[in-house]
């Protein structure tokens, strides 16, 4: 399972790493659809957005976001791709670094990376896909679809409650030495994990961390009342319909072989940096990811994870607001504030949401040892960010912070969290 949140990301503050050719690949204002744009990206032409009166100074190219992230690239402390849109164009994307060293390989719009638990929302919207056909309530119980729960779990815990991350419940700790080794042996696994679950807090109460349940047991949910599992009903139901081609749960045999995923440069406790997916002996030194390698894992756990491009991810945002991939009033529910986290910031289900600048900011981040993720939408303005990276010492928080100041003209810090 992936880090838990922006607020996460910053606390783990993932070790610097070094090595990293940071080569910076532009594609201004390239149409979000097609093929072409990513070619143009790749061999790093440059085709300008006309920036009109409603795109800020600093979120044009050549703007204080576009130079603070050739800053950080330059210093080694960001490898993968930015992109910011504006109503469905692109007004700028930059690539640096490499997606595989060992093919020669760079970063660029096309290639996929690992999202860890910022791919987490895609539960909460294939859940509402089926209430909005009928097929659920968002107050059945575990109990109405799951079998295997201790009765407490069963009878007390809504669909409501996991979304939100008011279950109540705890999971036992992970074995993350593990490697696994086909897709059953993952199912098999979290199912069983989610089945250990216990209940120690009172369900619709706000606890003080999120439980890997609260990810598993609806996308056990989806695949009892959709007859298919979750990665297949992800792919058909919510990357197809949105025209994400470029992403996908793929399985650690894909991430070796195929040439459009980003792979993950972990650093070492010497200081030195490995493809975390060709060193599966390998861990991260870093205390709250102590161990970890997400190559371990043969593919994303069901509920968490899988790997999407950044324009895939532009597709997706415009997919939650245009009725593509739920009716409106159910794509509210998503990301309708439900539960305080501060004075401007509240949980969603599965989305953290904050009012930034008198503008509601939705967003969601992951990280895990040479993988951190994050993407932002502005429904009210239209704007979507999206920051991807393939390295360790990412400063996630610090990015977001500057993207949100970019767009919004709020100050580094005074925006959205994690969730």
């Amino acid at each position: 399972m992936g880090s838990d949140s922006v607020r996460g990301v910053d606390r783990r503050r993932l070790l610097g790493w070094g090595g990293l050719t940071a080569a910076g690949v532009v594609a201004a204002g390239a149409p979000l659809m097609g093929s072409r744009s990513e070619r143009a990206v790749a061999a790093g032409r440059h085709r300008p957005v006309s920036a009109g009166t409603d795109v800020p100074p600093d979120a044009r190219p050549g703007g204080a976001y576009d130079r603070y992230v050739a800053k950080l690239a330059a210093e080694g402390k960001f490898s993968g791709v930015v992109l910011l849109s504006h109503k469905g164009r692109t007004v700028l994307s930059r690539s640096y670094g490499m997606a595989d060293k060992e093919k020669g390989i760079r970063n660029h719009e096309g290639i996929a990376f690992s999202l860890s638990s910022a791919g987490k929302p895609f539960h909460a919207v294939a859940i509402l896909q089926l209430a909005q056909q009928g097929k659920l309530k968002l107050s059945d119980t575990v109990g109405t679809h799951l079998e295997g729960f201790t009765e407490n779990i069963a009878e007390r815990v809504t669909i409501h409650h996991l979304l939100s991350g008011t279950s109540g419940l705890e999971s036992p700790e992970q074995d993350v030495q593990h490697v696994f080794q086909s897709r059953e042996e993952v199912h098999s696994y979290y199912k069983q994990r989610a089945r250990q679950a216990k209940l120690v807090g009172v369900p619709g109460v706000p606890g003080a961390r999120h439980a890997e349940a609260e990810v598993t047991i609806p996308a056990l949910i989806v695949e009892a009342v959709a007859g298919m599992t979750y990665w297949d009903y992800v792919q058909e139901n919510i990357f197809k319909r949105c025209g994400m081609t470029g992403s996908a749960f793929y399985t650690r045999p894909q991430w070796l072989t195929d040439e459009h995923i980003a792979h993950p440069y972990m650093t070492l406790a010497d200081g030195s940096v490995v493809d975390a997916v060709r060193n599966l002996d390998k861990g991260s030194p870093s205390k709250n990811v102590l161990g970890k390698n997400p190559g371990r894992s043969f593919i994303d756990a069901p509920g968490d994870g899988g790997f999407a491009t950044a324009p895939d991810l532009v597709r997706f945002a415009h997919a939650l607001q245009d009725g593509t991939v739920l009716d409106r009033p159910w794509a509210d529910v998503l990301t309708g504030a439900k539960i305080p986290h501060g004075p401007t910031s509240f949980g969603a289900y599965g989305i953290p949401v904050s009012i930034v600048n008198g503008q509601w900011q939705y967003q969601r981040a992951g990280g895990n040892p040479g993988v951190s993720a994050n993407w932002d939408i502005y429904p009210d303005t239209g704007w979507v960010g999206v920051i991807l990276g393939n390295c360790d010492g990412v400063p996630m928080q610090e990015m977001i912070g500057q993207e949100t100041q970019a767009i919004t003209g709020a100050a580094p810090g005074g925006g959205g969290g994690g969730g």
